[in-house]
């Protein structure tokens, strides 16, 4: 029995509620959540892998603030710091992205829009966040954030992953032409963003309603951000400029009916590559961490699709020339 199930079950105790637990599986986290029966119901527990404050837990606090903006995320029973503990409400176990793969391209597509629509919506709470002093409003995808990110890539996909590091003349290019991404995408960071909205992280509930799960990380950055994560996560084709561009227009058209500003269509998309290029590539750190590092290598075939997205991007912007000659070389190796 692990340390977070015996922590589920003293917490069980406390509350007088029965040992009737499922473990479910967690995707890349160090979370463990389980499916418990909870007042006669049915409830979901997260088990954190340290106790947390209450006053001051991400999860907690983007959840008040999450539903002080009428976005759609699980209610939360009930929760014990000491023994790292939240129950919430239980969605089911539909996600998107199955549904996205079943259903016939009608519904996919407007399934697909309703979650960029979801986006926006997001969007809307950004000034709540600063009045309600929500945590998400005091983080921010600034250059230091970005920065980490890209070097976390540089370092588990050619050390960890490839074992095989850059050599110092290549470091100092890449990381040369990393620092001026990071730095315009911090001048674009202005909207509340989920930071991990995609289509394993929106939950098709008993009503068939989208839910939002997994927003503990949300943060002030791009509005492009969320929307690059939405499109551009985990696929193994790149999708067609043409269709990035009807979505990024959807996108523009909803952010203007809920009263957002209006924003500029060709600024918005080099934004869009921007983000794409820094998104993609930390996505591809991240997969290749998880494949090596935690065994998990149903990551390992979402690598060079980031890649081939990525300088894509590049190529459209004119930009960064070492990075396009990196990941050119990395696309054509085995």
């Amino acid at each position: 029995m692990s340390d977070h199930q015996k922590r589920l079950e003293a917490f069980l105790d406390s509350r007088s509620q029965p040992r009737d637990l499922q473990s479910l599986t967690a995707d890349a986290s160090t979370r463990e959540y389980f499916r418990i029966s909870w007042n006669g119901s049915s409830a979901i527990a997260c088990v954190y892998p340290e106790p947390f404050d209450p006053t001051s837990q991400p999860y907690l606090d983007v959840t008040r603030l999450f539903h002080a903006g009428g976005l759609p995320v699980a209610d939360v029973y009930d929760y014990d710091g000491d023994q790292g503990v939240i129950v919430q409400e239980d969605l089911g176990d539909t996600i998107l992205r199955e549904v996205l793969l079943e259903t016939d391209e009608t519904d996919a597509k407007r399934k697909l829009d309703e979650a960029i629509s979801l986006i926006a919506r997001i969007q809307t709470v950004t000034q709540k966040a600063y009045d309600t002093n929500s945590i998400a409003s005091r983080l921010k995808f600034d250059a230091e954030k970005l920065l980490w990110e890209l070097n976390f890539f540089k370092e588990h996909y050619f050390t960890t992953y490839r074992k095989s590091p850059l050599t110092p003349d290549e470091d100092a290019e890449i990381s040369a032409e990393f620092v001026t991404l990071a730095s315009e995408l911090e001048s674009c960071a202005t909207v509340l963003c989920h930071r991990d909205f995609h289509a394993a992280n929106i939950m098709i509930d008993g009503r068939g309603q989208m839910r939002i799960i997994d927003h503990q990380d949300a943060r002030i950055g791009s509005p492009t951000y969320d929307l690059v994560s939405l499109l551009l996560d985990r696929i193994t084709e790149p999708p067609s400029r043409e269709w990035l561009g009807e979505k990024r227009g959807y996108f523009l058209s909803v952010r203007r009916r809920l009263g957002l500003p209006a924003l500029d269509e060709d600024q918005f998309a080099n934004e869009f590559r921007l983000q794409t290029i820094q998104r993609c590539l930390k996505a591809a750190g991240t997969f290749s961490f998880q494949s090596v590092n935690r065994g998990k290598t149903y990551f390992v075939p979402f690598i060079k699709p980031m890649f081939r997205i990525s300088l894509r991007s590049a190529e459209s912007l004119g930009r960064f020339p070492f990075i396009q000659k990196i990941l050119a070389r990395a696309i054509s190796q085995d």
